[in-house]
């Protein structure tokens, strides 16, 4: 109950700036003074952290969507779009595995149901498993966006090259193997960075917040994969088709692909007190990279100038 309270606490001090009644809210299980409270505050306000009258904005105001609101609309995007396919995935797979499968009418439901368990667990040992391990290990190295980035690829490349082995009506183990590659890039990418991002890009007063929308954003994605893909994977005209529906998953793919390469922020090697404090030209751009390229390439010509004076 203490942690709960000097979390409140914590809460109506920075985020609603009422240190008064954070200090009565506190002193109610634990000996806290004011002055420590009001510490919390002037802590964040340091020329460390440009953090004058910027860290002391409310939640959805208009200082906050100049600095977040890019990072929030990317995260919740992403999220929502990685859903769609990944439960989407979940419902394909008894279609994936029908080929190596016992006829239901040759025996009975608990049979039925391990011996897609057995497929199922192949598939995590094989690829879903793996893909997550190198995560852990690559995520450190080359970054959350090009993880990211690189997993919203593959898996477009797969759905579409399934799609394809579909369209041939031959449900090899080739269909299995691709299956596979997709879980493996759903993990070592986007399955896993969709959780990590939102958790460093926002200042500590509202991260958790942040995080819950993008995850509330992203289960509606869940929500229109597994509804869109029990429509759409019927037979024409009454659906699309799974080959179809397929390729549509990759387009979706694909878009992940574009909003995490443009517009998802690099959080690697970054403190999370140097994530909350974005650089002066947050706003003045949507797109991530391009004000940072346009002030590097500003102070090369004018480099470059004061060279040629010389």
């Amino acid at each position: 109950m203490a942690f709960f309270k000097h979390r409140f606490h914590r809460f109506t001090a920075l985020v609603e700036k009422n240190t008064l009644q954070a200090a009565k809210d506190i002193g109610k299980v634990m000996n806290v003074p004011q002055s420590t409270i009001q510490e919390d505050v002037e802590m964040i306000n340091t020329p460390n952290t440009h953090a004058a009258f910027s860290n002391t904005y409310p939640f959805f105001s208009r200082e906050f969507l100049r600095r977040h609101g890019r990072d929030l609309t990317a995260a919740s995007i992403n999220w929502f779009l990685i859903d769609i396919v990944f439960y989407s995935l979940n419902l394909f797979q008894y279609h994936v595995f029908s080929g190596h499968l016992i006829p239901k009418s040759q025996m009975n439901i608990y049979k039925d149901a391990l011996q897609i368990a057995r497929l199922q667990a192949l598939i995590a040992i094989c690829a879903t498993i793996p893909g997550y391990i190198l995560t852990v290990y690559m995520i450190d190295h080359i970054g959350r966006v090009k993880i990211q980035a690189v997993g919203f690829f593959f898996m477009a490349i797969s759905l579409f090259a399934i799609a394809k082995v579909n369209m041939s009506g031959d449900h090899t183990d080739l269909f299995i193997i691709l299956y596979g590659f997709t879980f493996f890039f759903s993990n070592f990418g986007p399955n896993t960075t969709t959780f990590i991002v939102p958790a460093e890009l926002f200042p500590a007063r509202f991260r958790a917040t942040c995080h819950g929308i993008s995850g509330a954003v992203g289960k509606v994605g869940a929500i229109t994969g597994s509804i869109g893909y029990m429509w759409a994977s019927r037979d024409p005209p009454n659906g699309l088709g799974v080959s179809r529906t397929l390729m549509v998953m990759g387009g979706v793919c694909g878009l992940g692909f574009f909003v995490t390469y443009f517009f998802t922020r690099e959080t690697m090697g970054r403190s999370l007190e140097e994530n909350e404090n974005i650089d002066e030209f947050t706003g003045v751009c949507f797109v991530r990279f391009w004000p940072h390229k346009f002030w590097t390439r500003r102070h090369e010509v004018k480099g470059f100038g004061l060279l040629e004076m010389n």
